[in-house]
């Protein structure tokens, strides 16, 4: 009892100190709370204030967007040692004894304001801080500096001091839209802050105190950098005139220009920081060849070309280069060629062989290259002619597709089936036509579809990837991948149908006639393919050459439309592509991976060695094409055009009983049987038994 009454006497003693304690006790609490809240809204104002990057796959920064205030932030999470000794004793040399105030600094200021002495400026380094995120720095009031005041505590409170330090060395603005050490160490001098010299320091910490009379490109800078030399105890001689710094601020800002082949994908997506897969080194190498190249060639009247890099298997964009010069505003160069259509020559030709290798050709397929009639739907007849304009006569699949053989692709089309090739390309591929497919008609063969270099290098990697087609990647991230590129993963051929026409583009030496025994396609390695493509009077020359372990696109030809002096696929792709390949194959993307021939098969034939699958049936499918060309269908002939009247009906016939099939829909089986046909245009007409087959395409259209 007698302790309970001494608590309650003390306590009633005591009760006005006890009860101020826990007031001070819940204002400090509350204050605590409230300076949290401070705290979180400058570090919030200070990521804002970032410049958001867009890097290439080897983390360097290709491109720098301005943030809100028109800046350059480039945040780092380094300090040079010598930068910051030497901004602590200019600015605040008790920064790490202070909480945030100098109460000497002030004490003198005042003093200063009594006439005592004179001192300028009072702010440490958590103060200004607080100042540039608030953006107060030109609107000093008493207002503005109480609230300064509870900003700077709340930073000292909740922040260390090599934080604060950090975050401050992030946020000075230097003048020229450059804020911070990063950004302005490489937009004055264009070096990293590791390497800023005394003197380069001396000028951008006299900016601090007035950005825009006192930054290093200005004319003031440097008498301003060694009056502060000679107060910090420095020597210094060796400064950089601000003409160079305003020469290296235009090389900078143009750096941070998305280049024009990225500016496409970039546009919708600078809220984050980005890494591309793009390799700025080596897109710099190979721009500086397309540059240097098309100096020759604009002799032969070719002025644009693009270059396109991928690697094997996942078809990452390692290079998208669509202009010799995307700065200049001459010849086009605006424009980026390696996303435009345009007609892809003989490029198209490994796609058809792969068709016709999965219907039964080989290499060993004898096609007789002479003149052959194909009337068209608007019924004129085309006679397709070769890049000499001569015929050869009977020749093997392997002799035609190594010497890109016109007529002999055009009779490898017309085995598989238009409508089949068709479907290939718009299904399977996913090629999307910038005009309906059908009108190209057998046209496709001789190089006339519009396809644009980065998506036939995509469609060209199934070569290089044993059959497979993997989606275009050129983010890392791959929910912004999804909005420029189809997502893809699935096999197109088998393999073993790949492997043919790889050995096929493989070989060298079976390419000779056409091609010459030294050229630019010639490589000091074994482990690599190509096609060269052109298209009609010369405007588009094409290489699309590859290994196991990557790709190589070129394109060249004018953006206009205008035909080339004669630029053929080897000789203007030709070196671009050479001195590009000699690149890779010398760099870390090359792992000499070898291809895989492991299902193909040596066949002995009256013209000697040639080769194919194992299971094949070598006479059969030696024949498969001129055994075709005699007749087993009797009636209709190849290119009979019929007039078109409700009651037309036509007789089909064949040799033998077969199932007749028309427009690749089942209609009736028997020897002969009759079409009414129900609408005008054309008609495909499959008859087929156990050992014969054959198609025609017939048209009916009104009088």
């Amino acid at each position: 009892m007698d302790f309970l009454k001494i608590a309650k006497k003390n306590f009633l003693k005591y009760r006005t100190i006890i009860t101020l304690f826990f007031i001070l006790l819940a204002l400090l609490i509350i204050y605590l709370g409230f300076a949290a809240q401070l705290n979180a809204k400058m570090n919030a104002i200070y990521q804002s204030n970032q410049s958001f990057s867009v890097s290439d796959r080897n983390n360097k920064i290709i491109f720098l967007q301005a943030n809100d205030k028109g800046d350059y932030a480039q945040y780092s999470n380094t300090i040079p040692q010598r930068f910051k000794d030497l901004l602590l004793k200019k600015e605040d040399k008790y920064f790490y004894w202070h909480w945030g105030f100098n109460i000497w600094g002030i004490l003198q200021v005042l003093g200063n304001k009594l006439g005592l002495f004179q001192r300028e400026g009072s702010s440490t380094i958590t103060q200004q801080l607080a100042k540039i995120l608030l953006a107060q720095e030109n609107q000093r009031n008493i207002n503005n500096k109480l609230q300064e005041a509870f900003y700077t505590i709340s930073l000292e409170l909740f922040n260390s001091k090599d934080e604060i330090l950090q975050m401050y060395v992030n946020s000075i603005y230097f003048g020229n839209q450059m804020q911070g050490l990063e950004s302005a160490s490489h937009g004055y001098f264009g070096v990293d802050p590791q390497n800023l010299t005394d003197e380069q320091i001396l000028q951008l910490l006299a900016t601090i105190n007035s950005p825009t009379d006192y930054n290093p490109a200005g004319n003031l800078n440097i008498d301003k950098a060694k009056s502060l030399a000679s107060i910090l105890g420095i020597k210094a001689d060796n400064f950089t005139k601000p003409k160079e710094c305003r020469q290296n601020l235009q090389n900078y800002s143009q750096s941070n220009q998305p280049v024009l082949e990225l500016a496409g994908y970039l546009q919708n997506n600078i809220n984050k920081n980005i890494q591309l897969t793009i390799d700025n080194d080596l897109s710099r190498q190979v721009r500086s060849i397309v540059s240097e190249n098309m100096q020759i060639l604009k002799t032969k009247k070719a002025k644009n070309a693009a270059v396109v890099i991928l690697s094997i298997p996942d078809n990452q964009i390692l290079t998208l280069i669509g202009s010799p010069d995307p700065n200049s505003y001459s010849d086009g160069y605006q424009i980026n060629m390696a996303t435009k259509p345009r007609q892809i020559g003989s490029t198209i030709k490994p796609f058809i062989y792969l068709l016709g290798f999965e219907k039964g050709m080989r290499p060993y397929t004898l096609i007789d290259d002479r003149e052959y009639k194909y009337p068209t739907a608007n019924g004129y007849s085309i006679y397709p002619k070769n890049f000499d304009y001569k015929y050869h006569g009977l020749m093997t699949a392997h002799y035609a597709l190594s010497n890109s053989i016109n007529v002999a692709a055009v009779k490898t089309l017309d085995f598989i089936g238009l409508d089949n090739f068709s479907k290939f390309l718009t299904e399977d591929l996913q090629y999307s036509p910038p005009q309906p497919i059908d009108n190209y008609q057998l046209g496709i063969a001789l190089g006339a579809m519009e396809i644009d270099l980065l998506n036939l290098s995509h469609y060209f990697s199934i070569f290089a990837n044993k059959g497979k087609l993997t989606g275009l990647q050129l983010f890392n991230d791959g929910e912004i991948n999804k909005n420029y590129f189809l997502y893809q993963n699935k096999t197109i051929a088998p393999g073993s149908y790949i492997e043919l026409v790889n050995k096929i583009l493989n070989d060298r030496k079976t390419g000779i006639d056409q091609f010459g025994a030294e050229s630019d396609l010639n490589l000091p390695v074994q482990n690599y393919a190509l096609k060269t493509g052109t298209s009609h009077d010369f405007k588009d020359s094409w290489i699309i050459g590859y290994t196991p372990n990557f790709l190589v696109g070129v394109w060249i030809g004018n953006a206009d439309n205008s035909a080339t002096d004669g630029v053929s696929g080897q000789l203007g792709a030709g070196r671009i592509w050479n001195q590009v390949m000699q690149i890779m194959l010398n760099s870390n993307y090359n792992y000499n991976t070898q291809f895989n021939f492991s299902d193909i098969k040596d066949y002995q034939s009256q013209d000697g060695v040639d080769f194919g699958l194992a299971s094949d049936n070598f006479d059969q499918a030696q024949n498969i094409i001129e055994n075709r060309d005699e007749d087993f269908i009797l009636n209709p002939h190849e290119g009979d055009v019929f007039l078109f009247q409700p009651d037309a009906k036509i007789p089909l016939k064949a040799k033998t009983s077969a199932e007749w099939i028309i427009n690749n829909q089942d209609f009736d089986s028997g020897q002969e049987v009759i079409f009414i046909p129900q609408k005008e245009g054309r008609y495909q007409i499959t008859a087929s038994s156990k050992s014969q087959n054959q198609t025609v395409n017939i048209w009916f259209v009104k009088q």
